[in-house]
């Protein structure tokens, strides 16, 4: 592999106009395509083989045209202290209310709405009322000319002196990520900057990224509605993209750096950078990409969607660290060099003997392998241990901010109607076959109105065929408690004996019956994932490094830092530590999807490090080096690199902690502390501290597994022998002697 690389990177120098061009034409290409695509919405949610989803594929079958999936809203009014909200005059304010909504601006886009004194939704006290709107369209799709509509709806009310919120997923809208992904890219700069002092080598990395990224989102938005791929989407796979893209360029221009100080010719240090660096880009991003398309078996489609999307930006930017990258060094020749840089290079030797700071705390973990081992271990499970409290859950308009019209709108609901009536559950019944349908119904009505944790139920009438109706069952608790989870464990036992006495089929749904199924596939999920990508990741390891211990120590290392950042997410996210500083406002359950999505894109990403680390140490080892000095090598040539890339990707990530959307700004904390963890103790101490205690056992591979694993070359040495550097260092030693 290494000498094809090698050959690619020279052909990429020497053809660098027609290289520069392709890419610029692809990337024009595609934002064409994105230019011309209709804006993205949000993608269809299902969960294919739950309960939740099987009702809710009855009810789009049995009552057609009923906007099952469209948005809905709930217009919320509370009357003053002292006032009732059947007092003549709200009463007045509200149905102007609810006949502006029929009537207004995007009116078209409306399937219903309900007169809260018809359909009875007024509280008890008389205090607190609500009408119900809803869409034909998701709330992606509503046109900004509805959502306005919406907003505004209570304005009128609002001055009459009413309390008017609104909630509801009406209300959703593209997820905004502020000037955090700016502040990100901009201390990559500074930090790519420092490391190389050099703006041309400065620049590379961050212009190849962008480009790639650029390349990657404007393809995604081009095919979001054929491929309906989410907003959310899009978000992530720049946030991937940009951190992989700069790390990987990153590696490409430093070796080609390194290369150039040893005296190689432009052209032959750029063919040698991709021939080595390049082999560790290759097996790194086939990592991410393994660990990405993987999400594929928890058989969620959004989330193989975000997972193939997010590869698709990965291989781009792997692409064009191989290509655009030794292109665009051929412009910039020996200006990858600052001038100070170039002006010590005649003197390059003395300085070269100066010990840097990777070889000497490389040295200083040789010498305390069990003191840094230990330290590192321990340190990483005291941060894990609040993973020990993780509750996961999907967010609601109930873990808005306090200050969010959805959130008041949901306090009020709650305050007015009971905690659990934020989260209806809906008992769809399934009457075909069944002797007597009403009376069926009448049955599972009286079940569920016997069991624990039933605040009230609303019987549905049967749908035109006579075989199907809703029963809405209101739980006494809020929907992401514990009490609701079982309620609807308890609706759904006792579904068997109803359809024995009744012949009548009972499956429930609702939002909080999604969530409650949602989680629990995602923890099904987890552990095949976990086997199957660690496995395979494993695998490619072995055949990069040709030895057992390494991968095996390279994965255990991971699954340490992915715990320890699960510990942080809970702290803060759940618990609320400095939850100030990282801008949350409102605590609550752990995202359902972040523990499986973090050891997917976490896995990836720490196997980078790992590839790029470790095989400069396997490189010093097959040049003939002990494991100690090839430990020591490793890190000199690596560490000041791997610790430029590792902050870059922090601050990259970290940027998207300034989402307005929940999800992205959970993802953006827990991927940053997560690299940091992984970088800075697993690979920076863990890693060497194992190496050394193994000593040469840790590059022992079994001789029957050896000849069967085919030699991929990542070190460079069949490339070395290729160009005779061998022979040269042989005769460098006989001048010596």
């Amino acid at each position: 592999m290494a000498t094809f690389l090698y050959k690619m990177g020279r052909f990429a120098f020497r053809r660098r106009p027609f290289v520069a061009l392709a890419w610029i034409a692809l990337l024009v290409l595609a934002g064409v395509g994105a230019a011309s695509a209709s804006t993205a919405t949000s993608s269809s949610f299902s969960i294919p083989g739950t309960e939740a989803q099987r009702a809710f594929d009855l009810l789009e079958e049995r009552f057609p045209g009923a906007a099952a999936d469209g948005a809905t809203a709930r217009v919320v009014f509370k009357a003053p202290e002292g006032e009732r909200m059947t007092d003549a005059g709200h009463r007045e304010e509200v149905e102007k209310v609810v006949e502006g909504l029929k009537s207004g601006a995007g009116a078209d886009q409306i399937a219903s709405v309900v007169d809260p004194y018809a359909g009875k939704a007024v509280s008890r006290d008389g205090t607190t009322a609500y009408t119900q709107v809803s869409y034909k369209v998701s709330g992606m799709e509503l046109t900004e000319e509805a959502r306005e509509a919406l907003i505004e709806a209570g304005d009128e009310a609002r001055d009459a002196g009413l309390t008017v919120e609104i909630g509801g997923d009406a209300l959703q809208a593209v997820p905004e990520t502020g000037s955090g992904e700016i502040i990100g890219v901009a201390v990559a700069a500074i930090v790519l900057v420092i490391t190389f002092g050099s703006l041309v080598a400065a620049g590379l990395p961050l212009l190849t990224a962008i480009i790639g990224v650029g390349i990657g989102v404007s393809t995604i938005a081009a095919l979001a509605n054929v491929l309906d791929l989410g907003s959310t989407t899009s978000t992530l796979a720049m946030m991937i993209g940009l951190a992989v893209g700069i790390d990987y360029a990153l590696f490409i221009v430093s070796r080609y750096r390194a290369e150039l100080a040893e005296g190689r010719e432009p052209e032959d240090a750029a063919g040698r950078a991709v021939g080595t660096a390049g082999s560790a880009v290759v097996f790194a991003g086939l990592t991410v990409v393994i660990a990405l398309v993987g999400l594929a078996v928890v058989n969620i489609p959004m989330l193989t969607k975000m997972g193939f999307a997010a590869a698709g930006t990965v291989v781009i930017a792997v692409l064009i660290a191989l290509t655009l990258v030794p292109a665009l060094l051929g412009f910039a020749g020996k200006k990858v060099f600052g001038r100070k840089a170039r002006k010590r290079q005649a003197v390059a030797g003395d300085a070269a003997a100066k010990p840097n700071m990777g070889t000497r705390w490389a040295r200083f973990v040789l010498r305390r392998p069990v003191a840094v081992l230990l330290t590192a271990v321990v340190g990483l499970g005291v941060v894990a241990v609040p993973a020990a409290s993780l509750e996961m859950g999907l967010p609601d308009d109930g873990s808005q901010p306090v200050s969010t019209t959805q959130r008041k709108a949901y306090d009020l609901l709650s305050d007015g109607f009971g905690p659990g009536f934020n989260g209806p559950l809906m008992v769809v019944v399934d009457v075909k076959g069944a002797d007597r349908p009403q009376a069926a119904v009448d049955r599972v009505t009286e079940v569920v109105k016997g069991m624990d944790g039933v605040a009230a139920t609303v019987p549905g009438p049967l749908n035109k065929a006579g075989d199907t109706s809703v029963v809405t069952v209101v739980p006494k608790d809020r929907p992401s408690s514990e009490g609701t989870e079982e309620l609807v464990r308890s609706i759904r036992d006792a579904g068997p004996g109803i359809a024995s006495d009744t012949g009548a089929k009972v499956l429930v749904t609702g939002a909080t019956a999604m969530n409650i199924d949602f989680s629990q596939k995602m923890n099904d999920a987890l552990l095949p994932y976990l086997a199957l990508v660690v496995g395979l990741a494993f695998l490619l390891l072995m055949l990069v490094f040709r030895s057992v211990l390494v991968p095996l120590k390279a994965a255990l290392g991971f699954l340490l830092s992915v715990v320890a950042a699960l510990g942080a997410v809970v702290a803060v996210f759940q618990w609320g530590w400095l939850a100030g500083l990282f801008g949350v406002e409102q605590t609550g359950p752990v995202m359902s999807m972040m523990p499986i999505f973090m050891v997917g894109v976490v896995f990836g990403l720490a196997m980078d490090y790992e590839v790029f680390l470790v095989t400069r140490m396997r490189e010093a080892y097959v040049h003939g080096e002990r494991p100690g000095q090839a430990i020591v090598t490793g890190f000199q040539h690596g560490a000041r690199v791997v610790t430029a890339a590792a902050v870059i990707m922090i601050a990259v990530f970290a940027g998207f902690i300034g989402s307005s959307e929940s999800m992205v700004k959970m993802i953006g904390f827990g991927l940053a502390i997560a690299v940091f963890f992984d970088a800075f103790v697993v690979r920076m101490a863990i890693v060497p501290a194992v190496l050394a205690l193994l000593g040469n056992r840790a590059w022992w591979l079994p001789r029957r597994l050896d000849k069967v694993l085919p030699n991929v070359d990542v070190e460079g040495e069949q490339l070395r022998k290729a160009l005779g550097d061998d022979v040269a260092e042989d005769e460098r030693e006989l001048v010596r002697a």
